[in-house]
């Protein structure tokens, strides 16, 4: 286990506090356009991604939203010093040894935080998650741990939303976002997208909820992002405890992720129940549980101890699973969580 510099992980934490306290609302791509219509002057909210421009219309021509202008447009400039400091901080952070993510990626979470998806109960889980918690505990990770060409967003209807004060529209996000992204279909044509993919790229987007009920594989239409969701099994244990996060990228990109211990013990269930024909995802889900659940028995036992608490909730097949997952730990760690955990919830 090797830890991050302590100046590098002082900079996470000044960047973190910074996106959670001080917003800083960016202009760009976005304008303000006015126009006269049978005689009379119209505005517009002009929004730019990449080459696309769409326009969304504002009202007719007044004081009182000129007013309105006029402030969004001072909001921009007071907040950009901030987004100045805030890339200071990302370099800074990058040249200290801190994870970060290619362009392509810092770009779709980018659009994904721009338009409202984590305020709306959005969740990154998968290796973007882990991602996130090699700086978040200040660690580095094994690179091959990491190595993902999808992106995965949770979302559940359960979740309390309303944060953003606007719609959220996923899909129409990433369809407008001129990054070259389509919907990918299912193995049921007919069923809705849950997936998509830039054309020419490896690089996609997948949106999961949890299952409820008897297995089905029917896509759920999530109304907080306005677009549908592959059903996955024991996903809610995931989602039930979630936490703030920065995405070293741009002017730092604030996600939520999974509580990392809960994570752990999540990447154990799902190595198990991985088929022999997807060998090399269970070797990496057995490496990220082992890297996190090693860190955080050294550092944070305590959070093992609640996440593996929360399992009694869970059906007793997550639970069997689990105790496999744990099993087929390396031996040193596997004795040591069975005698920190299991020897406490007996």
């Amino acid at each position: 286990m090797e830890y991050l510099p302590e100046t590098t992980r002082l900079l996470y934490s000044q960047l973190l506090s910074q996106c959670l306290h001080a917003a800083a609302p960016n202009g760009r791509g976005i304008s303000f356009v006015q126009k006269t219509i049978k005689g009379s002057r119209q505005w517009y909210l002009q929004l730019t991604i990449g080459s696309r421009k769409s326009q969304h219309y504002l009202g007719p021509d007044s004081n009182e939203l000129q007013q309105l202008i006029d402030k969004e447009k001072q909001l921009w400039e007071k907040a950009r010093p901030d987004r100045i400091q805030r890339e200071k901080l990302v370099a800074m952070l990058i040249a200290g040894d801190a994870q970060t993510v290619s362009s392509a990626e810092a770009r779709v979470l980018e659009i994904l935080e721009r338009t409202g998806v984590f305020l709306a109960g959005g969740v990154l889980i998968g290796s973007h998650a882990f991602t996130a918690f090699f700086n978040m505990l200040g660690i580095h990770w094994q690179s091959e741990s990491m190595q993902t060409h999808d992106l995965d967003i949770a979302g559940d209807n359960h979740i309390c939303v309303g944060l953003s004060g606007r719609p959220v529209d996923l899909k129409q996000a990433l369809l407008d976002a001129d990054m070259g992204f389509i919907e990918v279909p299912g193995l049921n044509r007919k069923a809705p997208s849950t997936r998509f993919r830039i054309q020419g790229k490896q690089l996609s987007v997948d949106v999961l909820t949890p299952m409820s009920g008897k297995s089905d594989s029917k896509p759920v239409f999530i109304q907080s992002l306005n677009t549908y969701a592959e059903p996955l099994r024991f996903l809610d244990f995931l989602l039930e405890d979630t936490q703030q996060a920065i995405i070293i990228a741009k002017a730092g990109i604030l996600v939520n992720v999974p509580a990392p211990a809960r994570f752990a013990l999540h990447k154990l269930v799902t190595a198990v129940r991985r088929p022999p024909t997807m060998q090399t995802k269970y070797l990496k889900d057995i490496s990220q549980a082992t890297q996190l659940l090693g860190v955080l028995l050294n550092d944070r036992p305590g959070d093992i101890q609640l996440a593996f608490a929360a399992t009694q909730k869970m059906p007793d097949k997550f639970r069997n699973q689990l105790v496999e997952g744990i099993n087929r730990l390396p031996d040193e760690l596997a004795s040591e969580i069975k005698s920190y955990l299991l020897t406490r919830h007996k």
